[in-house]
């Protein structure tokens, strides 16, 4: 039994950047909305611990898809110097993006500081790290599996030694582009999700497709392996760095996310080979369209649109607003995906965009 595909992309990969999706949404809002004094009780904690995650999801993910199209221009027989000129590309079309977005950031929020513009944000990040991943492409798909697997644990354990080492003198735009630091996505750590994310994809595509369930398997239990082992070696005394910081740099905090994310990946494979329905689905209408959900819901949570509702709402307020902009966003993305279809509806009730036939442009 084969995996259906939509657009290329596999269903349930989909339904893994659905669930980021709106896990990202319920912890912008809260971490927008909820008034300062209440930040420190169970609601938010428990809100941002989780959505600490989609960051990590987006970036595997990013990095499965990568491999996929690794995997392709290796089948279509392309030259190792070509592939990795088509993976480099990438890079730049999520360089666009990021600096797009923030140049509309800055815009609707004029006047602002212009090294706001600047920010590295995780569309920076994912296209700073594809560009550097991109000579994964020298290799066949098989070796994928495993040299992105041990480059994402050198990441992962190089991270705090990058973040002791002296950049004073660098300029602030490498550095929020390399070292750690929790106002920006540098490099370090985060780019060992993509490099993991690239491990996994090209794992999916070597593998044969009816060997993977059992992939799945041994997927969650790696995934639930890392989350226990990472949480027991954390909570120890001693740690081979002299500095570390756990929500920052540590690598146990990198496995245990990418456990998670492995265990979430199972799941979701499983949910859509013998749980979901064929037919529409609201999480993965959320997967189909991340990239605009992501968009839209910054300006709206961060902007001034709802400057009101900023750090003015209690528990219960802030989660009925997480509800409602998950609906709104919902929303969107449905439009979005099925404007077509909306436009000739509206159209047979009488609703017209454009010109009629008899009518000259001018009149």
């Amino acid at each position: 039994m084969k995996t259906k595909t939509s657009g290329q992309r596999l269903q349930y990969l989909d339904w893994v950047r659905g669930i980021g999706a709106i896990i990202m949404l319920q912890g912008h809002v809260f971490d927008s909305f909820l008034k300062n004094d209440l930040r420190g009780r169970g609601p938010y904690v428990f809100s941002q611990f989780f959505g600490g995650m989609p960051p990590a999801i987006f970036l595997f993910l990013t990095g499965v898809t990568l491999a996929f199209l690794m995997d392709s221009t290796e089948r279509k027989g392309l030259r190792p110097l070509q592939r990795v000129s088509t993976a480099f590309r990438r890079s730049g079309y999520l360089f666009f993006l990021a600096f797009a977005f923030r140049i509309q950031l800055f815009i609707f929020g004029f006047p602002a500081p212009w090294t706001d513009l600047l920010r590295v944000d995780i569309l920076n990040c994912m296209g700073f790290s594809i560009a550097v991943l991109s000579v994964m492409a020298l290799f066949r798909t098989v070796e994928r599996v495993r040299f992105c697997a041990v480059l994402g644990l050198v990441i992962a354990f190089a991270s705090p030694l990058v973040s002791q080492m002296d950049w004073s003198g660098v300029p602030w735009l490498i550095r929020g582009y390399i070292i750690p630091d929790l106002r920006a996505f540098g490099f370090f750590p985060w780019a060992a999700y993509l490099a993991f994310g690239m491990a996994a994809g090209s794992a999916i595509r070597a593998i044969p497709p009816e060997a993977t369930e059992r992939a799945m398997q041994w997927a969650a239990l790696l995934g639930a392996g890392l989350v226990v082992a990472c949480q027991y070696f954390a909570n120890q005394p001693y740690s081979i760095y002299s500095k570390s910081d756990f929500w920052l740099n540590s690598p146990a905090q990198v496995l245990s996310k990418a456990g998670v994310v492995l265990l979430i990946m199972a799941l979701a494979f499983l949910w859509v080979r013998y749980g979901a329905r064929d037919g529409w689905s609201w999480v993965r209408q959320f997967g189909t369209t991340s990239l605009l959900v992501y968009w839209v819901h910054i300006e709206l949570v961060y902007g001034r649109g709802l400057w009101f509702l900023k750090g003015n709402l209690n528990e219960v307020q802030t989660a009925f607003a997480a509800v409602g902009m998950i609906l709104l966003m919902l929303a969107i993305s449905t439009a979005k995906t099925y404007r077509h279809r909306i436009a000739a509806a509206l159209s047979e009730m009488g609703w017209t965009f454009v010109p009629k036939p008899d009518r000259v442009p001018g009149d």
